[in-house]
């Protein structure tokens, strides 16, 4: 017999999970949260202690709680950074979402401390980065820390479990089932039916091409978001502290004089360490910040957004391609310093031990990013970097250290209505892998959203 469901849920990342507590409060009916991953005290990388050994799911991306579980932890607390879903709600509702997400996040373990800046420095850091052509987002943010997070995230499931939500991980959902244009169910990749109705996709950023090719058999229509593409910048803590002790996560946008590009800094770690993310058969680069452990080193991403326009329709497949030759060329993530890139030279053991900074990702192979970055992107990248020496001198030292590449993949856009339903009744998308979000609050929100959506079709 097909199982039957009230609403099933793809995905159990924060968009995903935040779903299911809104569903399971409303008293929703029979809920299903499916997750292709392990639950967290299964999600043991052996890149962390060793080698990567290329999972079939990687432990690091999917799995209880998502990308975001070994994430920096790091809840923005204002519509303005985080994704477009203030495109879909009004700022007006964006805002009370984000209040309602960083509740939640309270009840179930985040630190009760908020960082927010000061008047005086914003104004003054503000200035400076105008001066450097520069524009800098203030923003209040509570910080959980890649120690804490899983904890958190652990009291959530435990919570919905009570609840009475039927969680199953390791089960990846095949394909999504539709009849006379509405949603009908979902297909396991064993075969298995279960019938619902209503389905909410939240496959995160690991599972965005699953989402493009489940839209594009469906036939709901489809637009792409600009790719990022970049870096991640490790150097010497006190160099960005005139940011980080202020801000602690500075957000500044920059546009590139040669080309006109927006480049902007990403997930920024102060006294953190430099990580890796797997999608499937590729390495990117990542960062994290601990809540207690600290190291000698600040590292953040420097990303440009690259739009492109018909024929061209695949920058998910464009991201791809730069993260394998970057791991062709370096068996996973290359590392080299700027003085090198900026003299035409690869990096070497050698030259990286005589800098002041030593790789907190040891598994980087010393190489030369030149043979793997766009020049587009490349020129952009060192035009931000020089500009934001301005802001924090010293950044653009010989020493400071770059990995590459750091690729974001939300890149494609479903056709969604203002409660994140596509045009297909009952089937939603939401989170990071519908191209909706880019952070932890919005793509919490985005799950409150849907969710609410969903009750109100069951009145």
């Amino acid at each position: 017999m097909t199982a039957h469901y009230d609403v099933i849920i793809v995905g159990s990342g924060p968009a995903g999970i935040f779903s299911a507590l809104e569903l399971a409060r409303a008293g929703a009916g029979r809920v299903l949260l499916l997750e292709k991953g392990h639950d967290l005290d299964k999600r043991v990388c052996p890149a962390r202690v060793g080698q990567c050994r290329s999972c079939p799911v990687c432990l690091i991306t999917t799995g209880w709680g998502g990308a975001g579980a070994f994430s920096d932890g790091k809840l923005t607390l204002t519509g303005e950074i985080g994704g477009w879903l203030g495109d879909y709600v009004g700022a007006p509702l964006l805002d009370s979402l984000i209040d309602d997400v960083d509740a939640q996040w309270l009840r179930f373990g985040a630190d009760t401390s908020v960082i927010e800046p000061d008047p005086d420095s914003v104004a003054r850091l503000s200035r400076l980065a105008v001066l450097a052509e520069m524009s800098l987002i203030p923003m209040r943010l509570r910080h959980l820390g890649s120690d804490r997070s899983p904890g958190v995230l652990a009291e959530m499931r435990a919570w919905l479990e009570s609840a009475g939500v039927e969680i199953r991980t390791k089960t990846m959902a095949k394909s999504v089932l539709v009849q006379d244009d509405r949603v009908s169910g979902v297909t396991l990749a064993d075969g298995t039916h279960l019938s619902a109705n209503a389905v909410i996709l939240a496959p995160g950023r690991e599972g965005a091409e699953w989402l493009l090719q489940q839209a594009r058999a469906i036939g709901i229509p489809v637009s792409n978001n600009a790719v990022d593409i970049g870096v991640r910048v490790e150097c010497p803590a006190p160099v960005l502290e005139p940011l980080t002790t202020h801000l602690y996560e500075a957000k500044l946008t920059y546009y590139s004089r040669a080309f006109g590009d927006k480049v902007r800094t990403f997930c920024m770690n102060p006294y953190g360490v430099v990580t890796t993310e797997h999608y499937g058969d590729i390495v990117t680069v990542n960062g994290h910040s601990l809540s207690e452990e600290k190291t000698p080193y600040t590292n953040f991403a420097v990303l440009v957004s690259q739009s492109f326009t018909q024929p061209f329709h695949e920058p998910i497949t464009y991201g791809r391609s730069i993260a394998k030759l970057a791991n062709l060329l370096g068996e996973g993530i290359l590392v080299q310093r700027l003085g090198d890139l900026k003299a035409g030279r690869r990096s070497t053991h050698k030259r990286l031990s005589e800098s002041v900074v030593t790789p907190t990702l040891a598994s980087a192979t010393p190489g030369d990013l030149a043979s793997v970055i766009p020049y587009r992107h490349l020129v952009d990248i060192l035009e931000f970097i020089q500009a934001l020496d301005a802001l924090a001198p010293g950044v653009a030292a010989p020493t400071t250290l770059l990995y590459g590449v750091e690729v974001k993949f939300y890149s494609s856009r479903l056709q969604l209505d203002s409660n994140l339903m596509t045009k297909t009744k009952g089937l939603f998308a939401i989170g990071d892998g519908a191209g909706v979000t880019r952070g932890l609050v919005q793509s919490s929100a985005s799950g409150i959203v849907a969710a609410r959506a969903v009750v109100r079709l069951q009145q």
